[in-house]
Formats: C-alpha cells, structure tokens, sequence
C-alpha cells in the first residue's frame, strides 16, 4: 500500500498526509513549491513537483502508488476559470492518470450540497457545479472510489461525534478537517467504504460511532 496526495500542502491534504503517516504508509505527495512543503510536511514523505493541470506528468508522479487521494481546490480569486481548471480539469487529470496506473482507490474530498445549483457557494464561479462534475467524472471512470462530502471546514479539532449520511440527505453543518482526514484514510481499509458518496458533519448531539458502523449504515 502507497498512497498519493494531491493537494498536499492544503489545510485538508496536510491532515490526510498526517494520518497516512501515523499509519506507516508510504505517501508521496504532490506540490508546488518543494522548500514550503518541507516545512509543512512530516520528513519521511516523498514529495513531487507538480501540477494537475498537466496529465502526462501527473502519472509519472503517481509512480506506484496503490491508491490516490485528491483534496485539492480551488483557491479564491477574481479568475472565473479558477474551479472549472482546478476541480474539475484538474480532478479529471488526476482520476485519467489514476486510471492509467491501475490504482486501487481513488479518494476525493468534494463538498456538501455539489447537487444544490442554487446555492451560494456556487457565486463563487459555480465552485460546486464543478465539483459535482467532477464526482460524476470519478463514478464513471471504472475506478473504485469513495467521495467524501464535509460539510463547513474547520482548522480546530473538536470532540463532537461524526455524522455520516448518503449523497444529498445533508445540507448544513460543519466538521473539523482532522477528522475528515480520518474519514478518508478510513475509507481505504474499510471495504463498505468503496463506491460510495458519504457526507459528513460533526455535532455534539450526535452519538460516538466508529467509521466501520458509519460507512455500513450508508446505502
């Protein structure tokens, strides 16, 4: 098992790195400027310059990785191209290349609400129209995938209990990324995780459950 993160050196990408890393699994990640990524990542992963822009080079970057992770995103700015080329072209690249190298799972970390068109994250240049169209790229690829939908993101951990649902049953709350880092490395090891869309939020009302009764109580 070897896994590739795209997205690396973003606040989600960091922690999904981290918990691969406190799995003892090999990483290689994917970023842009190596001397920042040096000193955001753990020493022992692997890191590759590159882009998801550019296909061809995203599959020697894939090298032999087993599985993929994509928590890249579209950064805020006057650019009206900036999702369509970052979530769903670059998506596309990398769900391409994944397939080129036979990878066994491909993770990508979406959004919650990708099927409400009028909603006001879509003012933000259709960001979740993008995105939808980037999971329906995904679940037609042939690639064994699990698309993770958070809810609002947020840097503080927390210790409210995760609540997991199946694709457009959720349309509010929010979740600390630590722990949609953890739905995400789950997702590989749990086979009631594979070809599913889950979304995810953390409430304090909600009572503790572990990821393997979450991902089994999703149709």
């Amino acid at each position: 098992m070897k896994a590739f993160v795209a997205g690396a050196t973003g606040e989600t990408g960091r922690r999904i790195v981290q918990q691969l890393v406190e799995r003892e699994i090999p990483v290689r990640a994917l970023v842009r400027d190596l001397d920042s990524a040096r000193a955001i990542l753990p020493p022992q992963v692997e890191l590759v310059v590159g882009d998801v822009s550019k296909v061809e080079s995203l599959k020697s970057a894939i090298a032999d990785s087993t599985l993929v992770f994509c928590a890249t995103g579209a950064r805020p700015s006057f650019d009206p191209t900036g999702p369509y080329k970052v979530d769903y072209e670059g998506t596309k690249n990398l769900v391409d290349a994944a397939k080129n190298k036979g990878v066994e799972q491909f993770v990508f970390v979406s959004s919650l609400c990708t099927s409400q068109f009028f909603h006001p994250l879509n003012l933000f240049w259709l960001i979740l129209v993008w995105k939808k169209q980037a999971e329906e790229y995904l679940q037609n690829s042939g690639l064994t995938y699990t698309i993770v939908r958070p809810g609002g993101l947020k840097n503080e951990d927390n210790d409210h209990a995760i609540v997991m649902s199946s694709a457009d049953t959720l349309s509010e709350g929010s979740i600390p990324r630590t722990k949609v880092a953890q739905v995400c490395v789950e997702s590989v090891f749990d086979p009631n995780a594979r070809n599913k869309i889950v979304e995810i939020v953390a409430t304090p009302e909600a009572p503790p459950q572990s990821l393997e009764t979450l991902f089994a109580g999703v149709a």
